[in-house]
């Protein structure tokens, strides 16, 4: 089932590339009959995932490329639990969500719709590697996509921003895969479940060195100070769909791999660098809010929150305990889909208004009140207010890392004042004030792609808002494990 969820987008792109020219607006209804499909198998394996049982399930596993020179090999081995699971379905939705506002799409679509669909499956590989090398490759496969639709479907200097993402994000790679090359070799295996089990004590590298070699790919990829800088040039001339994607699945990338490879391949040197990453965790939730507050344009406030709320994961994180862990596995499901809307809601009044500059925009809420509430119910629940998603995950976050670092858990906290700061601030200056004539003739979200859109996402953050245990007891599942290798070692 696993590959199928892998393979399908990869089909569909075929499928999309292959139309002939006077056939070319198809790709739309193929890229949205195949994210139909793959959300549909991402609902079906959460669903059917036993929560009751530790490890990795519905694996699919052979030997890909044979080793017997070196003693080991590297395996195509897919598997999900619950901490990928719920990203499983987060991917699935946004990747829905993407095609539904890309729907107006008319350059170039075959090519467009193809891109949006490998990436999906890149991500989904990502998502469900359970080797560290097929890990990598995966990781690296997701760059293409995303390079050409930033660069030739973006705006203003959209090749830059392509570029300054490609050139942050291999510069990481490079380490990663020097890193997995040292624990394959002195582990002699790259199997993330053997790892996982046995983590390796000695190799020809300090773990220390490895260590960070690896987390700092992941760390630019989530991102956190100072390595952020790529994040708003790369959210401001992307594509509407294209940011979806990346603050909703991509960044989670990078806290996914922390948990899921640095905790419990090196919980010794997880243990020893805490306290630096709680230190990076709150400097970046305080820096990234103080930043937001200074933008004047929609797409780079909501991308310079993602820097704040992506310092709440690596808080999580740094507590190395089960509470902060499932809280860091939380904030990225509810960011993902929070941070989804607030990007489809900025691109709906982009394509109404022509502007994303603040200062331009005002009283909107008279000419447009279905997306001016949404966009209100998506900026609270970024600011975290209770029975919405985000507080549910900010609280756990809050619970899990007080005891283990503070002052950083309180500069967190702080955070939040900020946060809600900005968020009140935008909305009262774009949303609310008397009519203006220059937006007499704007129209509300009528069409049903919007619409499909928006409720998808809204009912999303609603649901685990009002009902949390349908995502905290699949989450708990896949952090226990993890929590229980990193407390043996401390």
């Amino acid at each position: 089932m696993l590959t199928l969820f892998l393979v399908v987008p990869l089909v569909g792109a075929l499928f999309a590339i292959a139309l002939p020219s006077a056939r070319e607006a198809e790709a739309k209804v193929v890229a949205l009959a195949t994210t139909a499909v793959d959300l549909v198998l991402a609902v079906v394996i959460y669903v059917f995932l036993d929560r009751g049982v530790e490890g990795y399930q519905f694996v699919d596993r052979f030997e890909w490329i044979r080793g017997a020179d070196v003693g080991f090999s590297v395996q195509y081995a897919v598997g999900v639990d619950g901490l990928s699971a719920p990203l499983v379905v987060l991917l699935g939705l946004l990747s829905l969500v993407s095609v539904l506002v890309s729907w107006r799409i008319d350059v170039k679509p075959k090519q467009y719709f193809a891109w949006l669909l490998i990436l999906e499956s890149a991500v989904a590989g990502v998502f469900l590697s359970l080797d560290l090398i097929q890990f990598f490759l995966f990781w690296e496969l997701e760059l293409l996509p995303m390079f050409f639709l930033i660069s030739q479907w973006g705006s203003g200097r959209r090749v830059y921003s392509a570029t300054k993402f490609l050139l942050y994000t291999l510069a990481g790679s490079a380490l990663m895969l020097a890193g997995f090359l040292v624990i394959g070799f002195g582990a002699r295996t790259f199997d993330i479940e053997a790892l996982t089990q046995a983590p390796p004590q000695e190799t020809i590298v300090p773990l220390a060195i490895v260590f960070w070699a690896v987390i700092l790919a992941f760390l630019v990829k989530l991102p956190v100070f100072p390595v952020h800088t790529w994040l708003p040039d790369a959210h401001t001339d992307a594509p509407t769909a294209v940011s979806v994607m990346l603050a909703g699945v991509l960044l989670k990338m990078g806290g996914y791999g922390i948990l899921r490879i640095v905790l419990p391949l090196m919980p010794n040197e997880a243990h020893d660098f805490s306290k630096v990453l709680a230190t990076i965790a709150g400097f970046s939730v305080i820096w990234g809010a103080v930043i937001t507050l200074r933008q004047t344009d929609l797409k780079r406030l909501v991308a310079y929150s993602s820097v704040s709320h992506m310092g709440y994961v690596l808080l999580g994180v740094s507590a190395l305990g089960p509470v902060g862990l499932s809280g860091a596995a939380l904030q990225m499901f509810t960011h993902g889909c929070i941070t989804g809307l607030l990007f489809v809601m900025v691109g709906m009044i982009y394509d109404r208004t022509h502007t994303r500059e603040i200062a331009k925009l005002r009283g909107l809420m008279h000419h447009m009140p279905l997306i001016g509430t949404v966009f209100v119910i998506a900026g609270l629940a970024s600011l975290g207010l209770p029975v919405l998603s985000g507080f549910v995950a900010e609280l756990t976050v809050f619970l899990g890392s007080i005891d283990a670092h503070p002052a950083a858990t309180m500069a967190a906290v702080f955070g939040v004042v900020l946060s809600a700061g900005y968020i009140l601030w935008t909305v009262e200056r774009i949303m609310h004030g008397p009519k203006t004539h220059d937006f007499h003739d704007l129209t509300d979200a009528k069409q049903w792609w919007e619409l499909t859109a928006m409720a998808a996402l809204v009912i999303a953050i609603v649901g685990v808002g009002i009902w949390p245990a349908v995502l905290t007891d699949t989450v708990r599942a896949g952090i226990e494990p993890i929590a229980q290798i990193v407390e043996a070692a401390s």
